[in-house]
């Protein structure tokens, strides 16, 4: 059972419909229009003027937005110049058509004035509504605007962390490789071809869970003991008895949640160090424990453990250790701890410090 942690799609961001708000806006204001002047004693058919200047104003703002559209793109002080110009037109044709409106239905027995300020409230009103109407169309596409450019950062840094994951997963141990097909050779040659099938099976089962995980995925620790397993039946073909392994699980740890083939290299480098440089072999012990919301994973060996500095030198173990650690660090951020380090008489502790998270359906 997976469960995707970062390689989430991104909702699309909502997007209001310019029409709809555009049909409810208008609406609104004929009704609050025409009951308002209807409501100070003005005869019923006003509400045939409130109309003409309701559908006006909808068909000039339409067009308003066909130009603030065209100028989205010019740099602000333009963009603002031309539309506090469009706006000004928009507003003078919107209080002609009111004027002509009640002319035509005759409630403009008073409507010329000898008082030029008289016309000035023709103006007026209709430039409040339009430009409030401007300011809200700004406001809803820049905030739309402001809404894409967030999710597209997101988006891009979703990528790039998901591009961090799989160059950090997918460095693929060439010595393994190369040793297991080394010892299949050489199985070959000592005509222990039975033993060379199981380890080609097993290799290629190997193989095929490896690739198949993907390094954004979190698993079952039982499912990355799973895996663990199929690696460790390759590694014990190669050394036979020189090769112990013990696992020392708590039960309720088995459905916390672990980044797959998080422990590979670690085992890798136990292999290495602790294993095939002694003739005696070793042991490698897998303990998992839960500490309250914690999940704490602790793989040791009892090999000679790492001389002062080594960890630091060496490459291999540079590689494999700082690739464990960049991915926790990616995946956790500080809710981790990675730490490994010399054990007492002789041996080698890696440890492991995560969040305990279960995977889903489980109980």
């Amino acid at each position: 059972m997976n469960a995707t942690i970062i390689a989430k799609p991104f909702p699309a961001p909502g997007k209001p419909s310019f029409w709809p708000l555009q049909i409810a806006g208008w609406t609104a204001y004929f009704i609050l229009n025409a009951t308002a002047v209807i409501g100070e004693g003005t005869e019923l058919r006003y509400v045939y003027v409130s109309l003409a200047v309701t559908l006006s104003g909808f068909v000039l703002t339409s067009l308003l937005r066909l130009g603030y559209r065209r100028l989205w793109s010019l740099p602000l002080p333009r963009m603002a110049g031309l539309a506090a110009t469009l706006l000004l037109v928009a507003t003078l044709a919107q209080a002609v058509c009111y004027l002509c409106a009640k002319i035509a239905l005759h409630f403009c027995d008073d409507c010329m004035s000898h008082n030029p300020l008289s016309y000035l409230w023709y103006f007026l009103s209709p430039f409040y509504v339009f430009l409030s109407w401007s300011g809200l169309y700004f406001g809803i596409k820049f905030a739309r605007q402001l809404t894409e450019q967030k999710e597209a950062a997101l988006r891009a840094q979703n990528a790039a962390h998901t591009a961090q994951l799989k160059m950090l997963r997918y460095q693929l141990n060439p010595h393994f490789l190369f040793n297991t097909l080394n010892a299949i050779s050489t199985l070959v040659l000592d005509d222990k071809r039975d033993t060379a099938y199981r380890m080609v099976g097993s290799l290629s089962s190997f193989l095929r869970h490896s690739l198949d995980s993907d390094p954004e995925q979190r698993v079952p620790l039982s499912q990355e003991i799973d895996a663990l397993n199929l690696y460790l039946g390759i590694e014990q073909l190669r050394f036979g008895e020189r090769l112990a392994v013990a696992m020392d699980i708590e039960p309720a740890t088995r459905t916390a949640l672990v980044p797959s083939l998080i422990l590979q290299p670690l085992i890798e480098n136990a292999i290495k160090y602790a294993v095939s440089k002694r003739e005696e072999g070793g042991r490698i012990e897998l303990v998992a424990r839960r500490d309250n919301d914690m999940l704490d994973l602790h793989l040791r060996d009892d090999g000679p453990g790492f001389a002062e500095g080594q960890l630091v030198s060496n490459g291999h173990a540079r590689v494999g250790l700082a690739n464990t650690r960049e991915r926790l660090r990616v995946l956790y951020g500080e809710r981790q701890h990675f730490d490994i380090g010399n054990r007492e008489p002789h041996g080698v502790d890696a440890h492991i410090r995560l969040p305990f998270e279960m995977a889903q359906g489980a109980v």
